[in-house]
């Protein structure tokens, strides 16, 4: 039985290594959401809560697009 893989969210850096833009609206959504946890959390917490949150965000944002873009993550010269 054949599992469809699901479709990426981001595309491939050209050069370097990770992520580039978002290709689909859930690449959009989750970078937006990014921004909105790391906003509120600058508003609304302080002391070592803030760095905390701003951290669990980050991991998030990166695992998620990690196993989400297009050709996945490694390093690439300009030749793909």
């Amino acid at each position: 039985m054949k599992f469809k893989t699901p479709a990426p969210w981001f595309a491939a850096k050209r050069y370097g290594y990770g992520v580039g833009m978002p290709i689909a609206w859930q690449g959009w959504a989750l970078l937006a959401t990014y921004i909105v946890a790391m906003a509120l959390s600058n508003a609304m917490l302080s002391g070592w809560q803030r760095p905390v949150a701003m951290g669990v965000a980050t991991v998030l944002l990166v695992v998620i697009a990690s196993r989400r873009t297009q050709g996945g993550w490694r390093w690439r010269n300009g030749r793909d």
